[in-house]
């Protein structure tokens, strides 16, 4: 009901004007001209945004075909998304590389949060995006700089996540594995992981919202191919209509990649 209302309100508020130029003189018409004011025009403005039939229009012929390849410019929506989500994927493993066992260090040594807390403080509230001129300088590469970006941006959330996880679990369970004389990897594989599990996708959960936000804007400032640069380069041509259906794409794959972290996540999750 309330997308039908939204669409309903949608329609109403992008209809032609109802206004008939017919209903001007000429010598009126002629008088607006000469003051800058064109009737014409303005009727034409006011209906430049486009319509829900516009729009559904140019989701099929989007999906029609996908994966078409017309040159730099000009790719399908498939191929700009596959482009989005290669860089996603390898920046978010990268990350998942270097926050998890980092943060087990974390979690399970006191020494280490204290010596690393400062620099993960300082380093945590900084935009990704505010890296990208650092990153676009020192590599020299739009793609590699994106990985860079969302390398950044996913780190962070699944560092803490996983400290936060490692650290909290059940004293019971530490005090049975000293008991029976487990060793320290054993422990971190078979004890501490299974318990932090939960956490630690919840951390990965997030890192992959917040990476798959940045790879659009990145790409906006990167150009190339993305789905950002779709977006920007769409936007330049002053097509709104594909300016609005790639905001849904976008908005469709971060809910089903988000949909299948929660998945995992509820895989992982062990119900007393």
């Amino acid at each position: 009901m309330l997308l039908l209302l939204i669409v309903a309100v949608w329609a109403i508020a992008t209809a032609p004007s109802s206004v008939a130029l017919t209903e001007i003189s000429a010598d009126e018409l002629e008088y607006l001209q000469l003051m800058g004011k064109d009737p014409a025009a303005e009727q034409q403005s006011t209906s430049s945004f486009p319509r829900p039939s516009e729009l559904g229009q140019t989701i099929v012929s989007q999906l029609a075909h996908p994966f078409y390849d017309n040159g730099p410019n000009d790719k399908g929506i498939g191929i700009q998304i596959a482009h989005s989500l290669g860089r996603v994927a390898v920046g978010f493993s990268m990350a998942a590389l270097v926050a998890i066992p980092f943060g087990f260090l974390i979690g399970m040594s006191p020494l280490a949060f204290k010596v690393l807390d400062p620099f993960i403080q300082i380093l945590k509230p900084i935009s990704p995006l505010a890296w990208m001129p650092i990153a676009l300088y020192t590599i020299k590469d739009s793609t590699a700089s994106g990985i860079f970006v969302i390398f950044i941006c996913s780190l962070w959330p699944m560092l803490m996540n996983t400290a936060f996880g490692v650290a909290n679990v059940r004293k019971e369970w530490l005090n049975v594995a000293r008991t029976l004389e487990v060793g320290q990897l054993r422990k971190a594989f078979c004890v501490i992981l299974p318990a932090a599990a939960p956490t630690i996708v919840t951390g990965m959960r997030i890192s992959m919202g917040i990476a798959w936000l940045v790879i659009v804007a990145a790409e906006m400032l990167v150009g190339g191919t993305g789905i950002g640069y779709f977006v920007w380069n769409q936007w330049n041509n002053l097509s709104l209509a594909n300016v609005i259906f790639a905001i849904l794409m976008i908005g469709v794959v971060g809910m089903v990649l988000d949909m299948c972290f929660a998945q995992v996540q509820k895989a992982v999750t062990y119900v007393d």
